[in-house]
């Protein structure tokens, strides 16, 4: 796969930020002997590409792909992920929740009180001191 070295530091860079330092490179290890472009593609085109435009604060554009895993409804591992960004990134529990409630009615009740209960020990477990990231 062709590369951009510009995106992908942009994208490593915003992806420790909101899912941990080294999480970058556990994605990869996970890939590696399965699928290597599923790391370039996350990393460069979704984190440093999309996740890193101006318009939206990465905040916003997590509770946005926290509303898209709920609709879904089989994103459990990028849901439960996508909630941890979104507390990283300076969101709170009550909105995190509200933006899951939100989705009720058009997503379906099982839906909703699945993906409640799938980020219940997240947004349950005590609070970090974590700098908001814009």
């Amino acid at each position: 796969m062709i590369t951009n070295p510009e995106l992908r530091e942009r994208g490593m860079r915003l992806f420790n930020e909101l899912y941990g330092n080294g999480a970058g490179e556990e994605l990869r290890k996970d890939m590696a002997d399965l699928c290597p472009d599923f790391t370039d593609i996350s990393i460069e085109w979704a984190m440093g590409g999309i996740l890193a435009r101006p318009g939206l604060d990465a905040r916003t554009r997590e509770l946005v792909v926290i509303a898209s895993c709920v609709t879904l409804g089989h994103t459990v591992p990028q849901l439960r992920a996508h909630t941890q960004a979104a507390l990283n990134a300076g969101a709170s529990r009550e909105e995190i929740i509200e933006a899951v409630l939100q989705l009720l009615f058009y997503a379906g009740g099982a839906a909703v009180r699945n993906a409640l209960v799938n980020i219940r020990d997240i947004l349950n477990a005590p609070l970090k001191s974590q700098e908001k990231i814009s």
